[in-house]
């Protein structure tokens, strides 16, 4: 082999290892460029599909319903997972601004949306600590995902994430951007609720106004988006505080604020105070019964979310005077009781109280409770005769204790006066004055039960009825609650209008919208359905007029024109006041709300009927709710007219009741005398009302009350009716006292 043939071999020996890496890394490089421009082309590729940021829709944020009392003064807000207020940029403090962009975007004033520098940085910081502890979303990324696109953890959504972000930097100004962020990130959780929105953390954490908030306020909530669970200044307060300092630290690299005030910032305490600003609500039993009609209308997630402002129809200064009475009249005693009042008008629930503690019990006595309501159920018997012309002053009934009833359709069954005895012959306005069960038990019959079902059904009762005898002396299979009362007596206080129950007056919506009057939906709607002329509803408040003059009302007399009846059930476990007046209708509950314990002795020793502890807290808590109106009753314009009536039991002369003869033969007629001028209280003298001993001890020894000609009430001089001569009533109720 020559030497020429030697070198080139030494040559190609030496030349071999290079050549074949310089070839693999040729290699290599081609597939990092045929790889980074398949992940070029991934990238457009997926950029492109994603829709144009004008096509997308903003998911909803939501904010809190709240709701409003009558005054425009809050209640409350409906609870919700997520709590949220929203806030104008105006209203974010600067300071906030600034500890946001500084903490989490601090070249947000920089970039078009991504931030490419930032992307870098963030890599090499991860890489080098072999974890992930910077991320590259800008704030206007983040805005993104929160408004626009799911949060799952993707390359691909990340490429749409920064497509839409300059789309959405080239729509809207940085200003927007960053408060729009702002009032939409989440910072943190707080009971189980998380607070949405710079406003409502400020409120949560530190129950101030956003707008309020100090350099260490806003430099925690800064820091909060980032990882709320592990910054929770509640829940990992020393973790929440090395966050805040970062945060301030980081404002003052930036110049946002000088070294010293950072330092004395963070020398600071977290400065906590939690607050029950969403929890917080006043009227709690009236709050529910609105959300209840809300759920039951648009949904409970749609009201949890709906950010409505609903405004209600509850006069705060009638719930306070509903309780003071209620206070006044019971504390210590025992029972519990519950008021509810309407607006005969409009059917506006403008009361709804009790005396039970929300804490212990979350059931509405007022609206919930059914109880049964005793000879305030007369009324119904009245109110269907005198729509069927009965006249009260020319029908009567033989009064008989035990009144014995045999007929074909109910069968046999007994009913007994509370006395124990007959009151003889008495007309419809004499029975009612005494609500006599005897009478009232024969009316029911010759009017047909039916017919007294109807009339309740039309004044407003909606719980379960049969159509039996009994109920009209308040016998109801699962009895009638405060608010059913309240409504059927706002009937005959309107003239003859039915009004449908609403607690809500308006509703304004997020956007602007409001809806009210006729524009509410129907189940909030004032509703007005003419029931009886108002000839019929003037009859009977004349009679429920005298009876709370010198009737078994007296107890809830207030110096105006006002009507009313009293209602008491077997063994006194339940007491009922339901009256009204020309502009507010009131019922009163006194009870025992778990069980049917008797009240025999509660008061001052004696029984509790309608005519104590319920006439004296409605006649209290009426003397304030009328306010400055003491007017009377309007006139009818058509006047009530009477018709023949020809009632069997009416007619039989107390033949049909059997029964055993009466002891008074001087109480067994009557002359009825129909008076013309319907009663004024304020120009009436009426005798001053008896004590509580005499009133009870009359009611349980007296013999059957000897029966008086009722003459004109405007004229008490004429040797009539006198109201200073009527004896305590002998019967209320199934057999109770009145």
């Amino acid at each position: 082999m020559t030497h020429s043939q030697r070198n080139r071999r030494r040559r190609r020996g030496r030349g071999g290892p290079r050549n074949k890496a310089f070839l693999a890394f040729m290699v290599l490089g081609i597939v990092v460029v045929l790889g980074g421009l398949g992940a070029v082309g991934y990238v457009i590729h997926v950029a492109n599909s994603a829709p144009p940021l004008a096509s997308l829709k903003a998911k909803p944020i939501g904010e809190n319903t709240q709701v409003y009392a009558a005054d425009g003064s809050s209640l409350g807000f409906i609870q919700a997972d997520e709590l949220r207020l929203p806030v104008r940029g105006n209203q974010i403090p600067q300071v906030l601004k600034d500890a946001t962009v500084a903490i989490e975007d601090q070249r947000f004033y920089q970039h078009k949306g991504v931030d490419y520098e930032g992307v870098v940085r963030a890599a090499i910081k991860n890489v080098t600590s072999r974890r992930t502890v910077q991320g590259g979303s800008t704030i206007t990324m983040q805005l993104v995902r929160n408004l626009y696109i799911s949060r799952e953890r993707t390359y691909a959504r990340k490429i749409r994430e920064a497509k839409l972000a300059e789309e959405l930097e080239n729509e809207h100004s940085k200003e927007w951007i960053l408060d729009t962020y702002i009032d939409t990130v989440p910072f943190g959780t707080v009971g189980g609720q998380s607070a949405i929105g710079a406003r409502a953390a400020a409120r949560i954490y530190f129950s101030k106004p956003v707008s309020q908030l100090t350099l260490p306020e806003a430099a925690l909530l800064a820091g909060l988006p980032q990882a709320p669970s592990d910054y929770s200044p509640t829940r990992a307060p020393g973790a929440a505080k090395a966050r805040r300092n970062e945060v301030l630290g980081k404002m003052a690299e930036l110049g946002m604020i000088t070294p010293a005030r950072a330092q004395r910032a963070m020398h600071r305490g977290l400065g906590l105070n939690v607050s029950s600003f969403f929890t917080r609500r006043r009227e709690q039993y009236f709050f529910d019964y609105v959300k209840d009609e809300l759920f039951k209308e648009y949904g409970a997630q749609t009201v949890r979310k709906g950010g409505m402002k609903v405004y209600t129809t509850i006069n705060l200064k009638m719930q306070r005077w509903a309780r003071e009475a209620i206070a006044h009249n019971l504390a210590g005693i025992g029972p519990s009781s519950a008021i509810v009042t309407i607006n005969p008008k409009n059917g506006y629930i403008e009361a709804m109280a009790s005396s039970a503690s929300y804490a212990e019990r979350k059931f509405n006595l007022a609206a919930q409770g059914h109880r049964q309501p005793g000879s305030s159920f007369k009324v119904m018997a009245l109110m269907t005769a005198l729509r069927k012309g009965v006249d009260p002053d020319a029908v009567s009934y033989v009064s008989k204790s035990p009144t014995l009833v045999d007929d074909p359709r109910y069968g046999k069954f007994e009913i007994k006066t509370y006395s124990g005895t007959g009151a003889g012959r008495l007309t419809l306005r004499r029975a009612t004055l005494q609500s006599d069960n005897s009478v009232y038990i024969q009316l029911a019959m010759d009017l047909g039960p039916d017919e007294i079902k109807k009339t309740a059904r039309d004044m407003g009762i909606r719980s379960k009825l049969n159509g039996y005898p009994a109920e009209t002396l308040g016998g109801l299979e699962n009895g009638v609650s405060p608010l059913e009362m309240s409504d059927a007596y706002a009937t005959i206080a309107s003239g003859g209008f039915r009004n449908r129950p609403t607690a809500i007056k308006r509703i304004v919506f997020p956007d602007g919208h409001v809806e009210q009057g006729k524009s509410l939906p129907k189940r909030f709607r004032v509703r007005r359905t003419k029931v009886f002329t108002d000839g019929v509803t003037a009859k009977a408040t004349e009679i429920l007029q005298q009876n709370m003059i010198a009737g078994t009302g007296t107890r809830a007399q207030i110096g105006c024109p006002a009507g009313g009846k009293t209602g008491t059930t077997d063994n006194n476990t339940d007491a009922w006041f339901v009256g009204f007046t020309p502009k507010l209708s009131t019922a009163v509950w006194v009870g025992y709300p778990d069980s049917r314990i008797y009240m025999n002795t509660l008061y001052f020793g004696g029984p509790v009927d309608g005519g104590t502890f319920p006439a004296a807290i409605w006649g209290e808590y009426m003397s304030h709710a009328r306010g400055k109106y003491c007017g009377p009753f309007p006139p009818p314009k058509v006047p009530f007219v009477s018709q023949p009536f020809y009632g069997k039991y009416a007619n039989s002369g107390g033949a049909a009741i059997g029964g055993p003869e009466l002891t008074t033969p001087e109480s067994t007629t009557t002359t009825p005398v129909a008076p013309t001028t319907p009663v004024d209280p304020t120009q009436d003298t009426t005798a001053t009302p008896q004590t509580d001993t005499q009133t009870q001890t009359q009611t349980q020894t007296q013999a059957a009350p000897q029966s008086q000609t009722p003459a004109d009430p405007s004229t008490p001089s004429s040797g009539g009716f006198d109201p200073s001569q009527y004896q305590s009533p002998s019967s209320d109720g199934q057999g109770t006292p009145p």
